[in-house]
């Protein structure tokens, strides 16, 4: 298996990063969202290589197949670890595509490391520009929501994921936007997670605050966010993000909900691969047949 490392923990041990490198071409990072890991990329993965592009995909500190350590989950430090990507890999050109809080890292590594090796960035479903509701925020997330997010992992953290899921991918009554099957795979994924990680994270995203990092994103952006998205609402995150980034192409997905790289994965891999410049090679898949 593939790890970088990425400094150390507060007790000397080694951090390292899992990640997934495939294809050739110009380099792209995907950087997933919380509580899951790279795989939730899967269907980015399936495609994005087919069509000329190298792709890299790493699980964040305490997720997925990466070391697991007991402090170091905010900000300053995964921007750090995605430096450690870049730098191991000597990657050059690079499209940065974060999900979620994946968004975040984006915007803290362009301030703390002046978008070193960066060339575009993509802010999907992203946390961006700041998810608390404050004064000068009014159009963020009660800080009530979050409390009852870290109360429901610490209660029991298998069922509060499985609610969770349903929530993430739009799922009701009557709306099946994906199977049980797949609800229980991403369970399954969140679930290699550590608590403490979990929970941890919860605190990142919901009181970190981007909006001076959005200023320092002098590169093309793209920002896609679903307008039924209940995790991070359009209200909070798509809209704000394009306020602060005017130059920005900004789509809403109508009616899509947070989980939007699997319940929108055609859509959004045509509209990455606009975004990057890359000709579609639409004979790829079939042509191993």
């Amino acid at each position: 298996m593939n790890f970088i490392k990425a400094g150390t923990d507060s007790q000397g041990h080694s951090i390292e990063l899992f990640y997934q490198d495939l294809g050739q071409g110009n380099p792209v990072v995907l950087i997933h969202g919380w509580p899951l890991d790279s795989q939730s990329w899967e269907h980015q993965l399936l495609e994005l290589p087919q069509q000329g592009l190298r792709v890299i995909a790493y699980d964040r500190r305490g997720f997925g197949k990466s070391s697991k350590p007991w402090d170091g989950y905010d900000y300053d430090t995964f921007a750090d670890d995605l430096k450690a990507v870049l730098d191991e890999l000597d990657l050059q050109n690079v499209t940065l595509v974060g999900f979620s809080m994946g968004g975040g890292e984006i915007a803290r590594y362009m301030s703390r490391h002046n978008g070193a090796r960066v060339a575009k960035v993509a802010f999907v479903s992203a946390v961006t520009p700041f998810m608390l509701k404050t004064d000068d925020n009014p159009s963020g997330v009660d800080k009530s929501t979050f409390d009852e997010m870290i109360e429901g992992v610490k209660k029991d953290r298998a069922e509060f994921l499985a609610d969770f899921g349903k929530k993430f991918f739009g799922v009701g009554l009557l709306d099946h936007s994906v199977s049980q099957a797949t609800l229980d795979w991403t369970q399954s994924i969140a679930l290699q997670a550590t608590p403490k990680a979990t929970v941890d994270c919860i605190y990142a995203f919901a009181s970190t605050d981007f909006r001076q990092d959005l200023a320092s994103v002098k590169v093309p952006a793209l920002i896609i966010h679903g307008t039924s998205d209940k995790i991070v609402p359009i209200e909070t995150g798509g809209e704000q993000t394009a306020q602060l980034l005017p130059q920005a192409q900004y789509l809403e997905y109508d009616g899509a909900p947070h989980g939007l790289n699997v319940t929108e994965k055609d859509r959004l891999n045509q509209d990455l691969l606009a975004f990057i410049g890359q000709p579609v090679n639409v004979t790829t898949a079939s042509s191993a047949y």
